[in-house]
């Protein structure tokens, strides 16, 4: 089996387990980008650490950053294992930011979202030092990643309670965003005995002041309904604000993930999508 077969191989379990994913993310061709600080603390926690991922080259003007939130159902995954990401990120001219945070069962619902918000607080803080423009922060993710950065995005009492000024745009790939009642087992883990499950749902948010989205979804995904990106894009159109809403044909829920690969990016433009919509916002 040549490389192309065997990342293809690896890519088919990325959802079963950290193995196939970390076998992915050391064997995948990976764009040029500057890496590190590693693992720098934004909490005591030990998943509460992130790693920055900074531009080949410097372009005289600070690149925005975008802080990344990969998925895993709320109760798995590690920033390691995204390597891909960040540098395919960052070689899009952005200092790309990847944390971790705590998972379920150890926290539930509203743990997670919590956390998301001082990574972002950190990433504001650490910007500068590391080329970045901290006036342009966006936030984005793929799947439970997605939920995350779409909570800090539509709901600003996280970020303001993080010491975090809100986000300048939002980005989210096959994200939940309209899934109660809580009928699987991961949110009901999750999310279950929540006192007001209504507002957990960003198609239920306040979405006057939301900034600017993309929604991407495959119209395959059978792990995620589209119905979630159909929702939230309606809501923010109905609240007037900016949004994109694209739908991919063929791809799964895995597939819009791997699409930021470069191995896998031929299957369609979603990265360049993505970044060219954020690009476009953020002058």
């Amino acid at each position: 089996m040549n490389r192309r077969g065997v990342l293809g191989a690896l890519a088919g379990g990325l959802a079963a387990a950290c193995s196939p994913l970390s076998a992915f993310n050391t064997l995948t061709p990976k764009d040029a980008a500057r890496i590190g600080p590693l693992g720098v603390a934004f909490g005591d926690h030990p998943r509460q650490r992130l790693d920055i991922y900074a531009p080949p080259r410097p372009t005289g003007a600070a690149p925005p950053v975008f802080v990344w939130f990969y998925g895993g159902a709320w109760n798995s995954g590690r920033r390691s294992d995204y390597r891909w990401v960040g540098q395919a990120l960052a070689a899009q001219g952005f200092l790309a930011v990847l944390p971790d945070h705590r998972i379920v069962p150890e926290v539930r619902y509203p743990g997670f979202v919590e956390d998301a918000a001082l990574a972002v607080a950190a990433a504001g803080r650490l910007a500068a030092e590391h080329g970045g423009d901290p006036e342009r922060i966006v936030v984005g993710g793929h799947s439970s990643g997605a939920y995350n950065a779409a909570m800090l995005a539509f709901d600003r009492r996280w970020l303001a309670a993080a010491g975090a000024p809100p986000v300048r745009a939002f980005a989210g790939l096959s994200g939940p965003y309209d899934f109660h009642p809580f009928d699987v087992p991961a949110s009901i883990e999750a999310f279950g005995g929540v006192a007001e499950p209504r507002l957990t749902q960003p198609v239920n948010l306040d979405l006057g002041a939301a900034p600017p989205a993309f929604i991407a979804h495959g119209d395959r995904d059978t792990v995620v309904g589209l119905h979630n990106a159909r929702n939230l894009a309606r809501a923010l159109q109905a609240a007037g604000r900016d949004v994109a809403l694209k739908i991919y044909e063929g791809l799964d829920h895995r597939d819009m993930a791997l699409a930021l690969s470069r191995p896998f990016r031929g299957k369609a433009p979603v990265l360049a999508d993505m970044t060219a919509f954020l690009r476009a916002r953020l002058g």
